[in-house]
């Protein structure tokens, strides 16, 4: 009788996986204080300021799941990886975007006052 073997799975070092988590994590922790900074600045919120937010609530959130999909073991698989930082970037264009718009129409703002 012979046994059948499961398929090995691709494996990233776990090494470059902390590095990436860590990474990911300290990107994460500073888009949610710049959220958090935004949101507690004084002044009313104009309209203008809703497609920012919006980005920025998805970039923030497509970080978070990225991180995520990482901290089981099952992140050490390369398929996981690869997605995880895929969506990751996704996240991180996101977030760069909203920032972007909101300090461009902040700036704007105070030029057509």
């Amino acid at each position: 009788m012979t046994e059948t073997k499961p398929p090995a799975v691709d494996r990233i070092d776990p090494t470059f996986r902390n590095g990436t988590i860590t990474a990911f994590g300290v990107t994460v922790s500073f888009s949610l204080g710049f959220l958090s900074q935004w949101a507690s600045s004084p002044g009313a919120w104009q309209p203008y300021d809703t497609p920012p937010m919006i980005l920025l609530f998805a970039g923030v959130a497509l970080q978070m799941r990225a991180l995520s999909l990482l901290l089981p073991v099952e992140g050490l698989e390369r398929r996981i990886y690869d997605r995880s930082t895929k969506i990751y970037l996704t996240g991180l264009i996101l977030t760069g975007v909203g920032v972007g718009a909101a300090v461009s129409f902040d700036a704007l703002s105070s030029l057509f006052k």
